[in-house]
């Protein structure tokens, strides 16, 4: 790694990392000691400018720089240790002409520092595809987002409940406990995954329910495991004056459970119809289905004076889609093919709490 004293308007120094360097060097250490860096790649090499003044020496080579204006597109790269030939790789993916000013990215102590890249326009969509195979290739998540939402400033975030809030699908812990369950399990695959009008197979799977004891259902919500991150994620949230919600095609007997447990400022979901302590196979009411959850968004934002631009949405199945299109920023979570290719973000694997790396902090 050398560090070439350089003066410039308003870069200081030059830093330029070999190719032998990119997986030896300590490059997250390194972007550590700034706030940021510009960076591009010339050929196998790497380089680096700081954007703080160091006192001129006279065998310095004269940069002028002046950095280009940033848009509000970035791209929020996280999942895996941060190194040299990561970062490469993607300089190599952007364009020539393309402002890259990167910078440590860790908005939470429980996660690992992760990458944000500012750039001065949009990316393509071809682009944006070569650089998912990339991610792909790395095992890393990456996030490409042309909007801010802004963690500082009130917002709204509204959660689908089953595998996103919690790790389970209850209609199918139900079904399992009443004796119907890979009858059920199949028709929930389905559903989720767009195959099946929602609705229709929510009612042919609650009427597959008919007669089972109530008790089931409390078997359910007295043990419903929660998404790795959630609590600590609705905690920040909370911090930041976020409302927090979940828009649920399940059930209200577990939803209200999850409201009292974690301080949910609202939940929407169906009621299941009991008599006697038995389950009628009927729900009441109107179905909380994929445009009941996308009103949420816009009924809770309206009601609590959150503006769109500070909504996010996040949820797994086919019935979330709308919801995702209705907040300003819509995250497919652990989700079905048909969900992650239609959303504006992705999570594809570890915890709910990496939702803070696709929110500014500042």
């Amino acid at each position: 790694m050398v560090l070439t004293p350089s003066i410039g308007h308003p870069l200081s120094f030059l830093i330029t990392v070999s190719p032998a360097q990119l997986t030896s060097a300590d490059i997250a250490a390194l972007l550590a000691q700034q706030t940021a860096f510009w960076f591009q790649t010339r050929g196998e090499h790497l380089q680096l400018q700081t954007e703080q003044a160091v006192p001129l020496f006279p065998e310095s080579e004269a940069i002028q720089f002046t950095p280009p204006a940033l848009s509000h597109c970035s791209i929020r790269v996280f999942g895996q240790p941060v190194h040299g030939a990561l970062l490469h790789g993607l300089g190599l993916l952007l364009p020539a002409d393309c402002g890259l000013k990167v910078s440590l990215l860790q908005p939470h102590p429980e996660l690992p520092a992760g990458l944000l890249i500012q750039l001065t326009g949009m990316l393509p969509a071809q682009q944006l595809q070569q650089l998912y195979r990339f991610a792909t290739e790395q095992n890393v998540e990456l996030v490409y987002l042309d909007k801010q939402v802004k963690l500082s400033e009130p917002g709204l975030l509204v959660m689908d409940m089953d595998s996103t809030a919690i790790t389970i699908e209850c209609i199918d812990e139900i079904a399992a406990l009443a004796g119907v369950g890979p009858q059920v399990a199949a028709v929930t695959a389905r559903a989720m995954n767009g195959e099946l009008d929602f609705a229709a197979s929510l009612i042919e799977r609650v009427a597959a329910l008919k007669g089972a004891p109530q008790s089931v259902l409390q078997q359910v919500a007295t043990n419903l495991p929660l998404m790795p991150g959630l609590v600590a994620l609705i905690s920040r949230l909370q911090q930041q004056n976020w409302l927090v919600a979940i828009a649920s095609g399940g059930f209200t007997y577990f939803t209200d459970v999850l409201q009292q447990r974690l301080g949910l400022n609202a939940t929407f979901a169906n009621v299941l119809e009991i008599e006697n302590g038995i389950l009628t196979g009927k729900v009441v009411g109107d179905i909380v289905d994929a445009n009941t959850k996308a009103r949420a968004v816009s009924e809770l934002a309206g009601r609590f004076g959150i503006a769109n631009s500070q909504t996010v949405a996040i949820g797994d199945g086919a019935n979330d889609l709308p919801m995702l299109k209705t907040a300003a920023l819509g995250v497919a979570f652990h989700a079905k093919p048909k969900v992650q290719e239609a959303a504006a973000a992705r999570i594809n694997q570890g915890s709910l709490l990496q939702l803070l790396y696709l929110l500014d902090c500042a």
